[in-house]
């Protein structure tokens, strides 16, 4: 594993400058609280937010409009099935005080590489046959760590969001890292940690079993 600077030191949120986006070095981030972020034309960032969002099992919440929606099977939900198109859907979207995507050429090839280990995975959300939302992360153990969501039809990438975290939390899962706040993450049941707790808790997360049988399922 390759061996990033003390987190807990870091006088801010970035740990370090530099580096590459090889498998190792990615999952060796995430390992120690880390994860690259950063704009098109910078060094790489490895950033250690403080505090942390998280989602824990007991804290995940579907309200009662998102209840009905599920029920009703609005959208057809699916896990693995379109990796490459999710994760470019989330580089398209235009996210309000940023200019262009983080989610750069490189981080697309870089993911789709961990995808093809079978550590990133995506949720796919469609209507009419159409892709419609989504959401990506990368799984190590017992935490998954979400990177990014897309959604061109309102409740789209809640819909995939949510029936995602039930199976991985029906897997298993001890939490999901959704790293900095958003409104849309509380509604959904995230909560603020330290990053001194937040990583704590990485070391007995990250070490459990693999994953079992919740990829490439379609609800």
């Amino acid at each position: 594993m390759y061996q990033f600077p003390d987190p807990l030191a870091a006088d801010g949120d970035v740990v370090c400058i530099g580096g590459n986006l090889s498998p190792g070095m990615l999952l060796s981030a995430y390992r120690q609280g880390i994860f690259p972020w950063f704009n098109d034309g910078d060094p790489i960032l490895w950033q250690s937010p403080d505090p942390r969002f998280v989602i824990f099992p007991q804290n995940l919440h579907v309200s009662d409009s998102m209840c009905k929606i599920l029920k009703k099977k609005r959208f057809v939900i699916s896990f693995d099935c379109d990796f490459h198109a999710v994760i470019s859907e989330c580089a398209a979207v235009r996210r309000r005080g940023q200019d262009g995507s983080w989610i750069t050429g490189d981080m697309i090839g870089a993911y789709s590489e961990l995808h093809r280990l079978g550590f990133a995975h995506s949720a796919e959300a469609r209507l009419d046959g159409c892709l419609v939302g989504g959401c990506y992360g990368v799984r190590i153990g017992g935490v998954f760590f979400g990177e990014s969501m897309f959604s061109k039809v309102s409740n789209a990438s809640k819909a995939a969001f949510l029936t995602f975290a039930a199976s991985l939390f029906d897997d298993g899962l001890a939490f999901i890292d959704c790293q900095v706040y958003s409104a849309h993450l509380e509604s959904m049941g995230g909560t603020a940690l330290s990053r001194k707790d937040f990583i704590s808790l990485l070391p007995p997360a990250t070490h459990q079993r693999p994953p079992v049988g919740f990829i490439s399922a379609t609800r």
